[in-house]
């Protein structure tokens, strides 16, 4: 009888011991470390994703071709023009440089316009929904 309490004794250590190393195992703290990147590159595509929302507003049309020249147009007309919304939006086969949020077609044309000096194929558009 003596031999089979300590039996059961030790058992039950044992599974007393195992309880023990899995919950010293998963109460572990996890710490993240995030790159500060990260959190940019997030915000900057925040703000392309709200400006190429379709609505009922005009835009101009700057460029329309390859990547890298839409890339260069764009970097060019933020350089010079820091009041508008410009981004580059792809329909195949190419990438097309859209500026501008405007609510009438009127307030469109001046500043196609005045954008016609230095961009001569700049066309007026309205996407669709």
């Amino acid at each position: 009888m003596k031999f089979l309490s300590e039996k059961t004794l030790l058992k039950g250590f044992f599974i007393f011991l195992l309880f023990v190393n899995f919950n010293i195992l998963f109460a572990q703290e996890v710490t993240v470390t995030q790159d500060p990147k990260i959190e940019q590159l997030l915000n900057e595509k925040r703000k392309v994703n709200s400006s190429i929302t379709i609505n009922n507003q005009y835009k101009i049309q700057l460029f329309n071709g390859s990547s890298e020249e839409s890339k260069k147009i764009l970097i060019q007309f933020k350089r010079e023009n820091k009041n508008y919304d410009a981004t580059i939006v792809f329909s195949t086969p190419f990438y097309k440089v859209w500026i501008g949020n405007f609510k009438t077609r009127i307030e469109a044309e001046r500043n196609l316009n005045s954008l016609k000096k230095k961009y001569p194929n700049a066309i007026l558009i309205k996407p669709n929904k």
